[in-house]
C-alpha cells in the first residue's frame, strides 16, 4: 500500500514542477479515460472455494477496487480544472456494469463494458486498453496501480509499453499544464517529481486524494448516461489465459504467543524453538 508515511525530506528530479494546485486547463478539449475493475468488497473477508480452485465469490459484496476509485476521483478533479470528458472502461462479466454507474455517478460521463465472463489477465487487459485508446484517442489514462485481489500491479504499465506512452507510477500528487503533467510519486527517503508529456499514463496511489461518495441525485442521472457494450473480439484481443491456479489456500493461522516473566525465561523459550543457543 502507501509508503513512507512520515518523509523527512524530499528529493525531487524534474524538468518542471509546478508547487501549487491552483491551475486550469485552458485551450483545446482534453479527454481522459479511466479503467476500472469490480473486485471483492475491501471489507468482506475472502473465503477459499471447498475445491481450492479460486476464491468463493458468490453472495458476497463486490465493489469497484479502491485504487480504481481514486484514479476516478483524480479524473474528476481534473475536469473541475477543464478537462472536457471523462470515459470509464471496465473489462469482465456482466455485472461490471454496476461498477461503471457508480463511475458515472461519481462524475464520469460515459462508460465502455468489455464483456467476458473469462478471466482477462493484464496482459489480455492492457491489449484491449491500447485498441480502446486507439478508438477514443485519449490524452491521459489514469488506472489504480493495482487491483486488490489479484495486486498484480502491471496493466498500467504493459499498456504504456504496448502504447510507447510515458508513464508516472504511483502518483501521489498530479498536474497538468502546457501539454505534459507532473506526477509526483513516494520513493525511498522522499518524493520525485518527474514531468510526462501527453499523452501519457499515470497509475494512482493511496496519497493522490480521497474519493467522493456519489449524491442520490448523481446515482438517479447515471442510469442515463450512456454505456456502450464490446467484447474481446471486437478488438481482435485473444484472452484466452496462459497462466493456470494448480490451487489457492487460506494462509495458515498464526498461533496463539505467549507471556514470559522476564529476560532469562524468554531465553529459555528460544532455546526450546531452536532459534538461540
Amino acid at each position: 500500500m502507501a509508503r513512507n508515511g512520515h518523509l523527512s525530506r524530499q528529493r525531487r528530479h524534474t524538468v518542471t514542477v509546478i508547487e501549487t494546485n491552483d491551475f486550469t486547463l485552458e485551450g483545446t478539449p482534453m479527454k481522459v479515460l479511466v479503467p476500472v475493475k469490480r473486485v471483492l468488497d475491501y471489507n468482506v473477508k475472502p473465503r477459499v472455494k471447498a475445491d481450492g480452485t479460486g476464491v468463493d465469490l458468490a453472495n458476497v459484496k463486490m465493489s469497484m477496487n479502491p485504487f480504481d476509485e481514486i484514479a476516478v476521483e483524480e479524473a474528476i478533479r481534473l475536469k473541475d480544472k477543464g478537462v472536457t470528458e471523462i470515459v470509464v472502461v471496465s473489462i469482465g462479466e456482466q455485472k461490471s456494469q454496476e461498477t461503471l454507474r457508480t463511475a458515472l455517478a461519481m462524475g464520469a460521463d460515459r462508460a465502455i463494458l468489455v464483456v467476458s465472463e473469462t478471466k482477462v489477465e493484464p496482459l489480455g487487459v492492457a491489449k484491449i486498453l491500447a485498441k480502446i485508446v486507439e478508438e477514443e484517442k485519449p490524452d491521459l489514462v489514469i488506472l489504480g496501480k493495482q487491483a486488490i485481489d489479484d495486486d498484480n500491479n502491471q496493466t498500467g504499465q504493459m499498456l504504456a509499453g504496448l502504447l510507447n506512452w510515458g508513464q508516472g507510477t504511483f502518483a501521489s500528487k498530479v498536474e497538468i499544464a502546457d501539454g505534459s503533467v507532473n506526477v509526483t510519486r513516494e520513493v525511498d527517503g522522499g518524493a520525485e517529481t518527474d514531468t510526462l508529456k501527453l499523452p501519457a499514463i499515470i497509475t494512482t496511489d493511496l496519497r493522490l486524494n480521497e474519493p467522493r461518495y456519489a449524491s442520490l441525485p448523481n446515482i438517479m442521472k447515471a442510469k442515463s448516461k450512456p454505456m456502450a457494450q464490446k467484447t474481446p473480439a471486437d478488438f481482435g484481443v485473444d484472452v484466452t489465459p496462459r497462466l493456470t491456479t494448480l490451487k489457492v489456500v487460506e494462509p495458515a493461522k498464526r498461533s496463539a504467543g505467549i507471556k514470559v516473566a522476564d529476560v532469562d525465561a524468554l531465553v529459555g523459550k528460544l532455546k526450546e524453538m531452536g532459534v538461540a543457543k
